[in-house]
């Protein structure tokens, strides 16, 4: 496999590998093809978050008009999308894309691992940023908040940690789940009040372009559409239902029942995800805090009935993670990387039979099944492992 890390160097300035080739590529081939295809409705709704709220048009209604479906994201969205919003669609496209494989490389690069354990990360996850490009969906870069929160507290920089879970949450909730890093800070007061902090100064931050009355309504209506998409995400038990790819959805979707309510696996999911925490002592070891990292990752992503195939970005990202943890890539480890290469990145691309995708990976949210088994697994090492920092880490 050493090919697969080979370096093309253009001059001493400068190297590049050929999975840091193949991702920025893909993004851009990606963006490229969906303009080409005039199918970029998800960047539509997005680019129209900024317009909309130059203008106080409300940001969770249809406009059949500019696109299809509705806007999730929360208000401070328009200024993360406003330098995109500005540019001709063509553009604006293929530079959304770009950005956000490049915002989830950088967190990725940033990591305190060494550059082969990065680059297996990067190919690990590679399909699904393709994926996620696709769609030209903002998930890529949602990945990149929760890392860099957990490296920037790492770097005791609480305050930035701080203000990307602050950004996450109050985009795309996702983010709140990095708050557990909160309990390896060397600075937790200081944390805490740098988190209130910034949820004040970026829930009022979008007023600087509209006003007040409006941003304060637009929470609201926030609110308002988060729980109706859930009991949209929900009901549908057909393969026709693009959500729900997740845990809570595999049992929907097997038992064909809508009555199965999400809190009977969150319950039991965040207790099994506490119970490794209790062991203190091992907040020291890096290769530990990390298995949160990439158990945050996951978790975020096959615990949410809003996930759907472009938001496994994220967890494949924590499964890279969790692969180059293992300090001894045996049998059984290779083959659970392998099962959730083939289920998750792979089953949704046309490398699959169509069939097979509708009717048996989407029909019971085979996706998050994968996933699972890796979440599963390193809660059992967090819970019991001994970690030895210097094998792993750069």
């Amino acid at each position: 496999m050493n090919f697969l890390f080979a370096e093309f160097k253009g001059s001493k300035k400068w190297s590049i590998s050929l999975p840091v080739l193949l991702w920025f590529a893909l993004a851009f081939i990606a963006g490229l093809a969906e303009y080409l295809h005039q199918s970029f409705n998800n960047y539509l709704i997005f680019k129209q978050v900024f317009w909309h709220t130059l203008e106080q048009k409300n940001l969770y209604l249809g406009y059949p008009s500019e696109y299809f479906d509705v806007n999730h994201y929360g208000p401070v969205f328009s200024l993360i999308i406003a330098p995109f919003a500005l540019l001709p669609d063509a553009l604006g496209v293929i530079c959304w894309t770009l950005a956000n494989a490049a915002v989830l490389w950088l967190a990725i690069k940033k990591l305190p691992l060494s550059q082969q354990n990065f680059l297996i990360i990067l190919l690990i996850s590679v399909v699904d940023m393709m994926t996620a490009s696709h769609n030209v969906q903002f998930n890529t870069m949602t990945a990149a908040f929760v890392i860099f929160a957990f490296v920037l507290v790492e770097e005791e920089r609480d305050i930035w940690a701080t203000f990307f879970i602050a950004l996450g949450f109050l985009t795309k909730l996702y983010g709140i789940a990095a708050i557990v890093f909160f309990l390896f800070s060397k600075h937790q007061v200081k944390f805490v009040g740098y988190l209130i902090m910034w949820m004040i100064l970026l829930f009022c931050l979008p007023m600087v372009i509209s006003s007040p009355a409006f941003i304060i309504q637009s929470y609201a209506d926030w609110y308002q559409a988060l729980s109706d998409k859930v009991v949209q995400n929900t009901s549908g038990l057909s393969a026709s239902n693009m959500q729900d790819i997740s845990v809570m959805g595999m049992i929907r979707r097997t038992f064909q029942t809508t009555t199965f309510k999400d809190i009977y696996v969150l319950i039991p999911a965040v207790a099994i995800f506490g119970l490794p925490l209790l062991r203190t002592s091992q907040y020291k070891s890096l290769c530990y805090r990390m298995r949160y990292l990439a158990l945050v990752l996951i978790a975020v992503v096959i615990f949410s009935n809003s996930a759907e195939s472009a938001t496994y970005v994220i967890a494949m990202v924590g499964v890279g993670i969790w692969y180059v943890l293992q300090e001894k890539k045996t049998a059984w480890v290779n083959a659970v990387l392998v099962l959730t290469i083939v289920l998750t990145s792979l089953s949704t691309t046309d490398l699959f039979p169509q069939y097979v995708k509708v009717h048996l990976i989407r029909a019971y949210a085979l996706k998050a099944l994968p996933c699972l088994i890796v979440w599963l697994l390193l809660i059992k090492e967090a819970a019991a492992g001994k970690f030895d920092d210097h094998k792993i880490c750069a």
